[in-house]
């Protein structure tokens, strides 16, 4: 059975996949895998080959997409097919440390659920911020990290290489896949990611912001299938 490692981005846990897990989990070894004690991409990336079988498939969500092309560059005859979810492949933008700063501080300060709603809500499509089940989830999810947690994985980020050469190189079926109302991570920066990855898949999906798989399961489960189902 055809493995599937689902990679959580930042201040998220497996609740995040759920939808997609519990429905791919008919046809497929799906395991979810956070990342709540590493500091670096690169670690990270360690995390999952560690756990991951010789040859596997391989999603990324926000900062989890970020991982898999880290894993994609330390090994890329592992990987069988990549997906990329509402997420980048640039390096630090100037700037970003201090904005990024501002919700770190307050979560060490304050504790983490200070900053679930401050986070959660431009997370999400306009639209879906009266959404009240699932805000409260987002916020949930949030709630279950730290600040400890939060710093680390800030810390990760904020170290990251530019992963534009990683998508030149990428040899296997890839989906990119993005909300149209994605605030945080937009469409435009999907479209470059598909123009520099060699055949790439491009899905943007309606009605949705960065949270895609949460916003919208059916459509994102739809095109994970598809991506599964294109021949190697």
């Amino acid at each position: 059975m055809k493995t599937v490692m689902l990679l959580c981005g930042l201040l998220c846990d497996e609740v995040v996949w759920q939808a997609q897990a519990d429905a791919l989990r008919r046809d497929y070894d799906v395991r979810v895998l956070k990342f709540t004690e590493q500091d670096s991409l690169q670690a990270m990336a360690e995390h999952v080959l560690r756990l991951a079988p010789e040859r596997f498939a391989l999603a990324g969500h926000s900062m989890g997409g970020r991982v898999a092309l880290e894993v994609l560059r330390c090994a890329a005859p592992r990987v069988e097919r990549l997906a990329l979810l509402d997420t980048g492949f640039e390096p630090v933008a100037d700037g970003e440390a201090g904005r990024r700063a501002v919700l770190l501080n307050q979560a060490l300060e304050q504790g983490i659920e200070a900053i679930a709603t401050d986070w959660g809500l431009p997370m999400l499509a306009p639209q879906h911020r009266e959404d009240v089940a699932l805000i409260q989830a987002v916020r949930d999810m949030v709630g279950r990290m730290s600040g400890a947690i939060y710093q680390a994985q800030t810390l990760a980020l904020l170290g990251r290489p530019d992963a534009t050469g990683v998508l030149r190189g990428i040899a296997c079926p890839t989906l990119i896949l993005c909300g149209m109302d994605d605030g945080w991570s937009p469409p435009e920066r999907h479209r470059r990611m598909a123009e520099l990855a060699p055949h790439a898949m491009l899905r943007l999906v309606p009605d949705c912001g960065h949270m895609s798989m949460m916003e919208q399961p059916a459509a994102v489960l739809g095109a994970l299938r598809e991506w599964l189902a294109l021949p190697e």
